[in-house]
């Protein structure tokens, strides 16, 4: 799978974490009777749990050399474990934020996809449709959506796993779904992962871009979404990580709300993830 890097316009090819065994899980007919089981959360914490000894240390040099990481960007200190290795911190100012109030920015290193909320509530991500419904439950009056944006932001295991929020506001609602860890490679993509996967929902209030749902999505391997809990916030401001694994955020905002940049529209059209960090812009508000 091809990933548009923006900085030189150029492509690289998505390197996937245990790409061989994820093949197997869900293109084989074993695989599938396995899944029942694997894709269960008690299977991601007891899987991890050697990463989580002093000995796995000795997977953290491999992984960076393999992924090519730039540990120059993150905190100088001895890790526990493996699974520690994903909590690391960036050091202060490897990660600017667009200090523009009208930049929409991306809340993570990751990979993104624009798609259209239709005047239907209905979108198409990778051959499976959805509502916005499916992914935040019952619980929120999406009406004002239709005709929105939706963003999705893959993170894999080589990303950095902390996540921020994109504009100054206060956190409305929160509430989390419990689910399956589908991985959220395209492997995966003939499931309805974001319906089926567990996730944390968060309606938010932003200064301004409206109101924002804010999805945190757990995947294969994850062990835990880890929020802070602070309901007001700066653009910027630290929200949480995700342990050990690959995870996705999605955001919806709601109608003429937003402008997305264009080389991200241009990839997205043709199923192609933009590789993005996060404080990057990646759109603008419609009214700045």
């Amino acid at each position: 799978m091809k990933i548009y890097v923006r900085q030189d316009k150029n492509f690289i090819e998505d390197c996937q974490y245990g790409g061989r065994s994820l093949e197997r899980l869900y293109n084989t007919w074993y695989g599938r009777v396995l899944s029942k089981f694997i894709l269960m959360p008690l299977f991601s914490t007891m899987a991890t749990s050697g990463d989580r000894r002093r000995a796995s240390r000795n997977k953290i040099a491999p992984f960076v050399l393999k992924y090519g990481i730039d540990m120059s960007d993150f905190e100088e200190r001895e890790y526990k474990s493996f699974s520690d290795f994903f909590t690391r911190k960036i050091k202060p100012g490897k990660r600017p934020v667009d200090a523009d109030p009208g930049a929409v920015i991306s809340p993570a290193d990751s990979k993104v996809l624009c798609y259209d909320i239709g005047d239907d509530l209905k979108f198409n991500v990778k051959g499976s449709e959805y509502t916005p419904d499916e992914i935040v439950g019952n619980g929120i009056d999406l009406t004002g959506f239709a005709g929105g944006k939706a963003l999705v932001f893959r993170l894999s295991m080589d990303d950095y796993h902390h996540y921020c929020h994109i504009d100054s506001g206060k956190i409305a609602d929160s509430y989390e779904i419990k689910g399956k860890l589908h991985t959220v490679s395209s492997i995966s993509s003939k499931y309805k992962i974001y319906k089926e996967n567990h996730r944390i929902v968060n309606v938010i209030d932003s200064d301004h871009f409206g109101r924002i749902v804010y999805i945190e999505v757990g995947a294969l391997l994850v062990g835990r979404i880890r929020n802070n809990g602070i309901t007001s916030f700066e653009k910027g401001d630290e929200k949480g990580y995700f342990e050990q694994g690959g995870s996705t955020i999605v955001l919806f905002f709601e109608k003429d709300r937003i402008a997305v940049d264009d080389d991200i529209l241009e990839m997205s059209g043709k199923g192609i993830e933009t590789k993005v960090r996060m404080g990057e812009r990646v759109g603008v508000a419609t009214n700045a």
